[in-house]
C-alpha cells in the first residue's frame, strides 16, 4: 500500500508513524512547499520520497486502487489538494473540518462519488474506544427505557487554538484560513461522537449562538475573528422518536469549566467524558425508589491513539473490513450540522438537517 501525505507537519508526521501499526508494509511520499519541513520529515522517515509540489507527487506514479492520500494542511487548504487527489484516482482522508464550508464539502463528496473512491474525515478520533462502545450498548440493551434528554457540554477555560494550545499557528483565529472558531476546531469530534451514539434521521437546530470572550492576552497583531464559545438547542429523531440535546462548547469562558456528557431516558441515565478513555462510565437507574450508581465495565483501553484511530479506521474501509470510518456522505452530514449551527446562530431561525435525503432543509 502507498500513503501519500500532504503536508509534513507535525501531524503529517503522526500518520507516518501510525502507518507502521497497518497490517501490511506501507511505501511513504510526502509533498509541503516548506524545504525545512519537509526535509525533517524525510529525516524521520528516510525511506519516504519527499516532494516540493503535491501534483508532482501524484503524477509521479500510476494510481493503484488502494492508494491513501492524507491532507493535513489547514482547513483553507484542503479542498484543492482533495480535489486533486480524487481526480488521480486515490482515495483521500482529510484532517478536519473538512473543508471551510458546505459548498466545499459537498464539491469534494460529489466528486467522490463521480470517481468511485472513499472520502474520509480525521473527526473519527474518539469512535471506536472502549469507553465510547460501553455507552452504544448501553443505550442498545434497552435499560434506559426511552430516551429523551442527552447533555453533551465541553467547556474549558483557556484552551484557544492559536493562543493557550499551539500558539504558533495563529491560522486557528482567522475565519478566512480556519472557516471558524472552536465549533470547526472541535464540532467536528463532537458531531461524530453524537451522531455516531444516537444515529438520528433528522437534526433540528432549534436555536445556536456564538460568542468570543475577551481575555487580558487576546493578540492584537494577528486576526482574530472566531468564535470560542457556542452552544445549541437541538432535537434529534429517530423513527419519529424526539430527543432533546443540549449542546456546548468552549475553548475560552469566564463561568466555571465543566465537562458533562449524559443521555436520559425514563429508565436510567449513563454518563461518560467522551474525550477521555480514562475516565469510568457511571449507569444511573432506579432501584425500589432510591437511585443506584453503577460503574459500567468497559473493558481494556485500546492499544491504539487517538491519533492513530483516524488512518486505522480509514485503512480498514478500503480494505473493505469492520470499520469505524466515516466516509462521503456520512462525513457530509456531520459537515453539515456544523453548517447549520452557524446558519442558526446568524440568521436566528431553525435549521433542519436530513440525514437520510441529502440536503439541508430550512
Amino acid at each position: 500500500m502507498r500513503l501519500y501525505i500532504i503536508g509534513a507537519g507535525v501531524i503529517g508526521r503522526t500518520h507516518a508513524e501510525t502507518a507502521k501499526k497497518l497490517s501490511e508494509p506501507v511505501k511513504l511520499r510526502v509533498a509541503d512547499t516548506n524545504p525545512i519541513a519537509l526535509a525533517a520529515f524525510c529525516d524521520q522517515f528516510p525511506d519516504a520520497i519527499g516532494f516540493t509540489n503535491m501534483e508532482e507527487m501524484l503524477n509521479s506514479e500510476a494510481a493503484e486502487n488502494d492508494d491513501i492520500v492524507i491532507i493535513c494542511t489547514p482547513p483553507l487548504a484542503h479542498l484543492d489538494p482533495a480535489k486533486l487527489a480524487l481526480k488521480s484516482g486515490r482515495h483521500v482522508l482529510c484532517e478536519k473540518p473538512l473543508a471551510m464550508n458546505l459548498s466545499q464539502a459537498e464539491e469534494m463528496v460529489q466528486l467522490a462519488e463521480k470517481h468511485d473512491r472513499l472520502l474520509g474525515c480525521c473527526s473519527v478520533r474518539f469512535k471506536g474506544m472502549p469507553h465510547m462502545e460501553a455507552v452504544k450498548n448501553i443505550i442498545r440493551s434497552g435499560c434506559l427505557g426511552d430516551i429523551y434528554h442527552v447533555t453533551f457540554v465541553n467547556k474549558w477555560e483557556r484552551s484557544r487554538s492559536g493562543i493557550e494550545y499551539q500558539p504558533v499557528s495563529r491560522w486557528f483565529l482567522d475565519s478566512t484560513q480556519s472557516g471558524g472558531g472552536v465549533l470547526m476546531d472541535w464540532g467536528p469530534y463532537d458531531f461524530a461522537t453524537l451522531n455516531d451514539i444516537l444515529h438520528p434521521d433528522v437534526i433540528e437546530v432549534n436555536s445556536a449562538w456564538t460568542a468570543k470572550p475577551i481575555t487580558e492576552i487576546d493578540p492584537s497583531d494577528t486576526p482574530f475573528d472566531v468564535e470560542t464559545h457556542v452552544g445549541a438547542s437541538m432535537t434529534y429523531i429517530s423513527d419519529n422518536h424526539p430527543v432533546h440535546v443540549h449542546y456546548e462548547r468552549a475553548s475560552c469562558a469566564h463561568g466555571e469549566e465543566y465537562v458533562r456528557a449524559e443521555i436520559e431516558g425514563t429508565l436510567g441515565s449513563v454518563r461518560w467524558t467522551p474525550f477521555d478513555s480514562r475516565q469510568p462510565v457511571f449507569r444511573r437507574y432506579d432501584k425500589q425508589g432510591k437511585i443506584v450508581e453503577e460503574q459500567v465495565e468497559t473493558g481494556p483501553r485500546s492499544e491504539f491513539t487517538i491519533f492513530e484511530n483516524p488512518l486505522l479506521h480509514f485503512y480498514r474501509k478500503v480494505r473493505g473490513l469492520d470499520s469505524h470510518a466515516n466516509v462521503n456522505q456520512q462525513v457530509l452530514n456531520n459537515f453539515h450540522c456544523i453548517t447549520s449551527l452557524y446558519n442558526a446562530a446568524r440568521m436566528s431561525e431553525k435549521q433542519t438537517i436530513s440525514l437520510i435525503q441529502k440536503g439541508v432543509i430550512i
